[in-house]
């Protein structure tokens, strides 16, 4: 196993560089943390933090280009080339204040350091030079063992942070681990107090699941842990609330709502908004008449998601997405009646590409009956052929989309869930947005039908989204 093969040899180069700084000054070094735990899980390794004895003066003095990002925590971030390197110095916390961050820090030693950290495989070093693994907490044997564990006593943990209430559900999906019993025990003991963290804080790790490797064990899990019951409540309120069988065999609202996730591949934050949120408005509208019915779900439904997405402070190019998304999700029953002025409004819909893909989810969670959504590939292919109308779009959604051949497609019937790595460093740069993914200029994108493929040149702007 070598770095090598799972890490840019730049980042590792630079890495190394400050390793071998820091110990020719007379000071340990290690990587630390997630670098770590990936790198012995063979997965793709990011970016890589540095522990230390140096203290920050002594950080910033051997290496002549750092930012104080964290300085009152020992954290000083040390730019090498192109790659920016967390360099923190050992410590403890010295209690905590506001459920997030430590009151003080006194400078420590690696032992200490390892034994403040949130989870066992999160408080690994390595050492570079000997090609070691330092170990104080019992990371690797969880690891073995494929569990997420506290550091110590999970009820001090949690209390110091309660984010790392979500931020353990996050790890058991992405990693595919489960949570040790004693602690996902206190995770429902203390699931009430998320309310404590900041709007914020909980769209950014809300985000990560939903875009993550394993939304819909996500989702189940912050229900049955109560944290969805404090954090989205209107999405706990699905579950248990029933449709008509002859509509939704799958079960009830909640269990859909998974099903979609299961079947969907790639996800932006404004298609796994629209996902989460298409159905929300179901619970409020059930009623019993000749069936189960939910009148008008879809425009109640629109009227919640602009509550939630604004309680989430997501920005108001996703916010209106989203609310877009869930507010037309029925349409695509009519778009077989429409007349074609009407029909070619609609397709020309600036994000399209999404409304089309949450409904083919809606189908195959659902009945299966994939008519309207291979009505409207048909359609968008003759209006592209025919060119009744210019190309609008050189930007085509990434969201959906796998490769095939070299090409971009949309997922056809069939398609599993696939992987995506696609949270948390877009927020943090303030935007959802990224032109990185437009395609060429004049070039159709093909849309997958599970049959065939079909070009056309126009559909929905592209707001892909990444993850720290």
């Amino acid at each position: 196993m070598s770095w090598l093969d799972q890490v840019d040899a730049g980042l590792l180069e630079g890495a190394i560089r400050i390793v071998r700084a820091l110990r020719e000054a007379g000071h340990q070094a290690y990587f630390a943390g997630g670098a770590v735990r990936d790198f012995l899980l063979s997965r793709p390794v990011s970016d890589i933090d540095i522990a230390t004895s140096a203290e920050p003066r002594e950080i910033e003095s051997l290496f002549p280009t750092t930012l104080p990002v964290g300085r009152q925590f020992g954290v000083i971030v040390v730019v090498e080339g192109p790659h920016q390197f967390e360099v923190a110095t050992f410590r403890r916390d010295l209690g905590y204040t506001d459920g997030r961050h430590p009151a003080a820090v006194a400078f420590s030693n690696a032992v200490e350091d390892a034994r403040r950290r949130d989870f066992t495989i999160n408080g690994l070093f390595y050492d570079p030079e000997t090609e070691s693994v330092i170990d104080y907490v019992d990371g690797q044997e969880d690891l073995k063992r494929r569990i997420i564990r506290t550091v110590g006593d999970a009820e001090t943990r949690f209390a110091e942070d309660k984010l790392r209430m979500m931020r353990a559900i996050r790890f058991a999906c992405e990693l595919d681990f489960a949570i040790e019993p004693s602690t996902y025990r206190e995770l429902v003991a203390q699931g009430g107090k998320i309310i404590q963290v900041s709007s914020e804080r909980i769209r950014d790790e809300l985000l990560k699941i939903l875009t993550g490797r394993a939304p819909a064990r996500g989702l189940e899990l912050l229900l049955d842990s109560g944290l969805l019951a404090v954090v989205l409540p209107e999405v706990a309120a699905m579950a248990g609330v029933p449709q008509p069988p002859e509509f939704h065999p799958e079960g009830d609202v909640f269990v859909h709502t998974c099903l979609m996730f299961r079947r969907a591949g790639a996800r932006t934050p404004e298609l796994a908004m629209g996902i989460l949120l298409h159905d929300v408005g179901k619970p409020p509208t059930f009623k019993i008449a000749e069936r189960i019915r939910f009148d008008g779900h879809a425009e109640v439904g629109a009227k919640m998601a602009d509550t939630i997405c604004r309680r989430l402070r997501l920005p108001n190019d996703t916010l209106h997405e989203v609310v877009d998304l869930v507010r037309d999700h029925l349409r695509f029953m009519h778009v077989r009646e429409m007349r074609e002025s009407t029909l070619k409004r609609f397709l020309r819909k600036e994000n399209f590409r999404d409304h089309l893909e949450l409904h083919r989810l809606d189908c195959l969670a659902s009945h299966g009956d994939l008519t309207n959504y291979e009505f409207c590939v048909r359609k968008l292919a003759e209006f592209s052929q025919s060119r009744a109308r210019p190309a609008l779009l050189e930007d085509p959604r990434c969201a959906g989309r796998r490769s095939t051949g070299g090409k971009d497609h949309l997922p056809g019937r069939g398609d599993g869930v696939a992987s995506t790595d696609l949270a948390g460093r877009a927020l943090s740069r303030g935007s959802l947005r990224k032109s990185a993914c437009r395609a060429p200029p004049g070039r159709g994108t093909p849309i997958q039908t599970g049959r065939d493929s079909l070009n056309f040149s126009y559909l929905g702007t592209n707001r892909p989204f990444t993850r720290e």
